[in-house]
């Protein structure tokens, strides 16, 4: 048998599954937690991914390895490959004000977002890499000076993992780059003109390899694939095509959707990302997802199930409570300031359930619009995916089909990340011109009548957010 790993190092954990190369089975896994914050040691992940590859039983007999991160985090190093200053991770809202200088100096506005759109298939906001790297350059001068090349947590785990050879030994696939901010998906290339622009003098980047093109192999002799950010690794894992949309509720929320032609918004709603096998992957992501549960949990006094009980004894759109939910800021819509805002409390209204409900109906109202967004153009959804550590509640399950207006297929619990990962390692092994064709899981499918006031509802609370003092 012949044995293949997949790496997660996601926001809160690395997570490492090993599988068998051929049918995809699952062999053994191992977990290890990250440090929390918006900035991280990049040591850490390299730590995590140790302990999570003993608890997984070590790498010996494992034949190829492949990455898969979490997006847009900027990695500065020297010329000597050390490690400059802490990851500002992509939840980090610290260059809000510079995402809005880098729009302003392409035309401002509309001209602006548009001149963004076309050149990268995204419009700058606080999450991407090249905001960070003009906030860099900004307020950390002598080690925006220091930095000679610019590379993802995925990359730079890819390439401890090959053992730190030269800078120029940099790899990355097109899913990751194409959240930097300063490689177009369609055109397939850097923009180092944009990087320059916003870090303020040229620096190297990681060369960016083909879905199933070897990036060399680890110190211990297994072959390295390209590895990809977080959401195009979980569309491999699923075995995503296109037209299917994924619905993720973890740290983050997501809703992309496969296609087979590239996307550029200039309104900034959708990044026009790539995917892992050489289609795109337009995408929206929101900064509030299953921290929504949590907070309202702890708001409630009660545990998950107990939340999700409430959430279903209350009737569809909690009696007029709305939870508009920017608990962090937002990203999507792009308001790095917002706060949470809870409109319609009554009489009726005040008690735990309606509050449960109408938390489970803010969050997934707002994945409702990113799924309206990524389907631009009128492209037909085939499939509706829901997934993350949020869609275990049965009251989300439950109302995912009525917020998003259509059946959703819930699969199995797994690490789609990592498991895309290691599909990707298996191709890579085996080459051949797509990924290997492991059975697919059975998944439970959820129907629902539409409620459509839900979300007019939601609509017309959206905008009374307030930002924060």
């Amino acid at each position: 048998m012949t044995l293949v790993a997949g790496v997660d190092s996601s926001t809160q954990a690395c997570k490492v599954v090993v599988r068998d190369a051929e049918d995809g089975r699952l062999v053994r896994e191992g977990r290890a937690a990250h440090p929390t914050g918006t900035e991280v040691d990049p040591a850490a992940w390299e730590a995590a991914l140790r302990r999570a590859i003993r608890e997984a039983g070590g790498l010996d007999d494992v034949a190829a390895i492949a990455v898969g991160g979490q997006q847009h985090g900027m990695v500065c190093l020297d010329g000597d490959g050390n490690v400059i200053r802490p990851a500002l991770l992509w939840n980090d809202t610290r260059s809000a004000g510079a995402a809005d200088d880098l729009i302003e100096e392409l035309g401002g506005g509309e001209v602006g977002r548009r001149a963004w759109a076309d050149a990268v298939g995204l419009v700058p906001v606080a999450s991407f890499t090249v905001t960070k790297l003009r906030w860099l350059a900004e307020y950390e001068r002598d080690n925006a000076r220091q930095t000679a090349a610019v590379c993802l947590p995925h990359d730079w785990l890819t390439w401890r993992l090959a053992g730190s050879p030269a800078l120029d030994a940099l790899v990355t696939d097109r899913g990751d780059a194409s959240g930097t901010g300063y490689w177009s998906a369609a055109a397939g290339e850097y923009r180092l003109d944009l990087l320059e622009r916003a870090l303020g003098h040229a620096a190297l980047v990681p060369t960016v390899l083909n879905p199933a093109e070897p990036a060399g192999c680890t110190v211990g002799g297994a072959v390295l694939g390209p590895g990809s950010g977080d959401n195009a690794a979980a569309a491999l894992g699923l075995a995503a095509e296109p037209g299917d949309v994924i619905v993720s509720i973890g740290t983050s929320g997501v809703v992309d959707m496969v296609t087979t032609e590239p996307v550029a918004d200039p309104s900034g709603t959708v990044a026009g990302f790539a995917d892992a096998t050489g289609h795109f992957l337009p995408l929206i992501a929101t900064l509030n997802a299953a921290q929504v549960l949590d907070a309202t949990a702890r708001l409630l006094g009660v545990d998950h199930a107990e939340l999700s009980r409430l959430a279903l004894s209350a009737p569809p759109g909690a009696g007029g409570l709305v939870l508009v939910p920017y608990l962090e800021g937002e990203r999507t819509p792009n308001r790095p300031d917002a706060t949470g805002a809870l409109h319609g409390l009554t009489q009726a209204t005040a008690d735990r359930a309606h509050l449960a409900r109408a938390a489970v109906e803010g969050l997934l109202c707002g994945l409702a619009d990113g799924l309206d967004a990524v389907a631009v153009g009128g492209a037909r959804v085939r499939r509706v995916f829901l997934i993350g550590g949020g869609a275990r509640l049965e009251a989300v399950r439950r109302l995912a089909p009525a917020v998003l207006g259509m059946p959703v297929l819930v699969p199995p619990s797994s690490e789609y990340v990592a498991d895309g990962a290691a599909r990707q390692a298996a191709w890579v092994l085996a080459g051949g011109a797509s990924p290997p064709a492991w059975p697919a899981a059975g998944q439970e499918v959820y129907e629902a009548d539409q409620v459509p006031f839900v979300r007019a509802r939601y609509a017309e609370v959206r905008e009374l957010t307030g930002r924060r003092v």
